[in-house]
């Protein structure tokens, strides 16, 4: 084996599959996400996946997946059934990992094509559930179409499935909302059960309706309060913080999420996916797929396709890297970039004399300031 396969050999392989239907578009919503009308094409959307795989199969170099992550949209529209088919259709085509995470992003409520039951016994070991909040009035103001009661009605779907390693994802920071209520929802969703929660501020996002039509949100000294106060409880709970809005109980980190985070490759399948595919000689692909599904399912697949070059390497690595509390290591670097460490230490010593990172063994961490204001370090990087 060459050092040039031996480095794409080396880099972890994830799968991302993108199924961008929802009931109802959320406001604050800029992901590639489409309103029904009328039914969805299950079998046919399906079918356009496992080719658009087959297509992309050889970047693969001859690696295992290392986990498959099915995020939407609304993925929990798909039946179980033809979930089973998407799932046996990717071993066929590509060897999958013993044991590999296999997330499937889900909303709560009776619009639930099937059991959590039924996905459990296709393959699905882990959902992410989209709650948001537990508070009636709040879910109405950013738009979700289930309350509380549909939330607690897929939560006893997912105790009964047998599918132990869950998410739930909860924003703050929300129109009208106070400082307890907001605290209220994290105690409810550490009582849910839940092995990871995903906490994040909501924020107005261009081309979305909440950007044409802005709410009164929470000034952001009350945001901050929140935030803060809401990581002690998880914290209190026995959750680590591992990235900026992540939070787990040990072992349940989300293995699909920190390898974006460390910068290893996927594929990425379906309307509007990315991929970013290291190849041999250090270089870089980043391919991205048409956006809507009628273009995407009619044979127009790929939308962009580029390679990127060293300071664009360095500048996503970190962009993605500082996103995690692990410390930064040079070793690593190199092996995930195929550049050199003296790629990365222009932004480093600017980073370690502002006191943005400081030296950790053989490697660099946050300092307290790097953490809270890791915008401001992430944009040293860039090219």
């Amino acid at each position: 084996m060459t050092a040039d396969s031996d480095f794409v050999a080396g880099i972890p392989l994830g799968l991302y599959v993108h199924l961008p239907w929802c009931i109802r578009k959320c406001p604050y919503c800029d992901f590639n996400s489409h309103q029904l009308r009328g039914d969805i094409p299950h079998g046919a959307y399906i079918d356009c996946l496992l080719a658009d795989l087959e297509t992309d199969s050889p970047a693969a170099h001859g690696r295992e997946i290392s986990s498959i992550y099915m995020g939407g949209g609304t993925p929990s529209l798909f039946p179980a059934r033809e979930i089973g088919r998407l799932l046996k259709g990717i071993r066929a085509c590509l060897p999958v990992q013993d044991g590999a995470e296999i997330s499937l992003e889900a909303n709560p409520g009776t619009i639930e094509h099937d059991s959590f039951s039924a996905y459990a016994d296709v393959g699905v070991n882990r959902v992410s559930l989209g709650v948001q909040s537990f508070d009636d009035a709040r879910l109405e103001a950013i738009g979700r179409i289930h309350g509380r009661a549909e939330v607690a009605v897929s939560l006893q779907s997912l105790r009964r499935s047998g599918i132990n390693n869950f998410n739930v994802d909860l924003m703050f920071g929300l129109p009208g909302q106070t400082h307890k209520q907001a605290l209220d929802d994290m105690r409810r969703a550490l009582d849910s059960g839940a092995t990871h929660i995903s906490h994040y501020q909501l924020t107005i996002e261009p081309n979305t309706a909440f950007a044409a039509s802005p709410p009164k949100l929470p000034a952001n000294d009350s945001s901050w309060a929140m935030q803060a106060e809401a990581a002690a409880l998880l914290e209190d709970a026995g959750f680590g913080q591992y990235e900026i809005s992540a939070w787990a109980r040990p072992g349940s980190a989300c293995d699909h999420n920190l390898n974006y985070w460390r910068y290893g490759d996927f594929l990425g399948i379906g309307a509007g996916a990315h991929a970013k595919l290291s190849a041999p000689g250090g270089r870089v692909k980043r391919l991205a797929k048409s956006r809507h599904p009628s273009r995407y399912m009619g044979g127009d697949v790929v939308a962009d396709e580029r390679e990127i070059d060293g300071r664009e390497i360095v500048f996503e690595y970190f962009l993605n890297r500082l996103r995690l509390r692990e410390n930064i290591n040079p070793e690593e670097f190199t092996a995930r970039t195929g550049l050199p460490w003296d790629w990365a230490l222009p932004g480093m010593q600017t980073a370690l004399r502002r006191g943005l990172l400081a030296s950790a063994g053989s490697g660099y961490s946050h300092t307290d300031s790097g953490w809270r204001f890791v915008n401001d370090l992430q944009a040293l990087f860039l090219p």
